[in-house]
């Protein structure tokens, strides 16, 4: 079986969820069948490639089309989109995200080749994203659901998720909506060894790794609630060292939004360190595996892979009850989930924001007062990431969907 994967993301430039979730499917499928990943940014050089022993992965990446460099992002991304349909070879073709809908339908159609796509997230339920792309949010929902409507399959990363895309696109019908979560290689989450540079990261933002951490980790968007996170900093017990590690601000105005929140939290309360630089993967290992504990506070979130990987480095985990989060963090066991009541206009808004704030903290404060606890809630969490959302697995169930549309 020949696959190719459509994605935005791919390494070296990988930037959130989905862009993670290409890579460690890509590998494991090309054990499984040969798989090319069509990707965004540049050609990509040999030492770029993930070697897969035994697999058979080719890796394509595309420019924007010079003629469109100024254009508007979402004329952009159509421009590398329309490069990837004419490419496409395989006898089924996987769009992952907005950003690889229209190839992924373009490809189907000129190709005569099944459509699978996998929704890591839908344009209806992130109204924000028109703050960043003006008119251009108008395109990126007309590919998503042209594109979804007519997918031979599509993939849901959570129950939570199906049930979104049932409530966007209530005209698919809900046989043709595989559930298959997102995954972990555990292998990649070990503890650095006690040499390994990587723990440099601690020194350079003067992290004091004496004092119980909590850690953050995610992009500076709507959807992520850092916001609301940095409101519930202030009723968070003062002796705790907070770490929020958050890039990449979706617009200017966001990013200038969060930048005077974390000025006031930071001069009342104190004890707070921000880095805003995308860290290397193995310098957040290590940032991950010397903190106590993991927040998230998002408003939308299908599955939540950055709970996955916190749990994969031992750590409990405090979040959002919202999207597929409950379907990772399991509460009272692996962490506490912080209940959010919210607007059903898309937006994902809590409708009562100061009673999520305030559970929020108390959830914080409740783990970290009992340190024995939290540690018992971070190994649970550990055997949870292992045993349930193993990337092998996740491709053999993936593979499933494939022979399935084929047939």
């Amino acid at each position: 079986m020949k696959i190719d994967l459509l994605t935005r993301e791919y390494p070296p430039h990988v930037y959130g969820g989905a862009g993670v979730h290409v890579e460690e499917l890509s590998k494991v499928l090309a054990k499984r069948a040969e798989v090319t990943v069509r990707a965004f940014d540049r050609a990509r050089k040999p030492d770029e490639v993930p070697q897969v022993s035994g697999g058979s992965l080719r890796v394509v990446g595309y420019d924007v089309p010079r003629e469109l460099s100024q254009a508007n992002m979402a004329l952009q991304t159509f421009g590398v989109d329309l490069q990837m349909a004419g490419d496409a070879d395989g006898d089924i073709v996987h769009a992952h995200t907005w950003y690889a809908c229209l190839a992924g339908r373009l490809a189907a159609q000129l190709h005569e080749i099944p459509l699978v796509v996998t929704a890591h997230s839908l344009e209806p339920f992130r109204p924000w994203k028109r703050d960043q792309l003006g008119g251009g949010y108008n395109l990126s929902s007309w590919a998503e659901r042209d594109a979804f409507t007519h997918a031979d399959r599509v993939i849901a990363v959570s129950l939570g998720m199906k049930q979104d895309i049932l409530t966007a696109y209530p005209a698919i019908d809900p046989a043709k909506i595989s559930v298959v979560h997102n995954g972990i290689t555990i292998a990649d989450f070990t503890t650095p060894e006690s040499d390994d540079p990587a723990w440099k990261v601690f020194e350079r933002y003067h992290i004091n790794r004496s004092l119980p951490t909590l850690l953050f980790v995610g992009r500076v968007t709507r959807q992520k609630g850092l916001p609301y996170l940095l409101r519930a900093l202030h009723l968070v017990d003062k002796g705790i060292q907070v770490v929020l590690c958050a890039g990449a601000p979706d617009t200017e105005e966001l990013g200038a939004e969060v930048r005077a929140s974390f000025a006031k939290l930071k001069a009342e309360r104190g004890n707070v360190i921000w880095i805003e630089e995308m860290l290397p993967r193995p310098e957040l290992n290590a940032l991950e595996h010397g903190c106590d504990a993991f927040v998230c506070p998002s408003i939308y979130e299908p599955l939540g892979i950055v709970n996955l990987e916190a749990m994969a480095c031992g750590l409990p985990v405090v979040a959002s009850a919202t999207g597929g989060i409950p379907e990772v963090v399991v509460d009272g066991v692996t962490g506490y989930l912080v209940p959010i009541e919210q607007k059903h206009d898309g937006s994902g808004t809590p409708t009562h924001p100061d009673d999520f704030v305030h559970d929020m903290a108390a959830a914080i404060n409740r783990l970290m007062a009992d340190p024995q606890r939290a540690r018992e809630m971070g190994e649970a969490g550990f055997r949870r990431a292992r045993d349930e959302f193993s990337w092998e697995r996740i491709a053999d169930e993936t593979m499933d969907v494939y022979r399935q549309v084929l047939r």
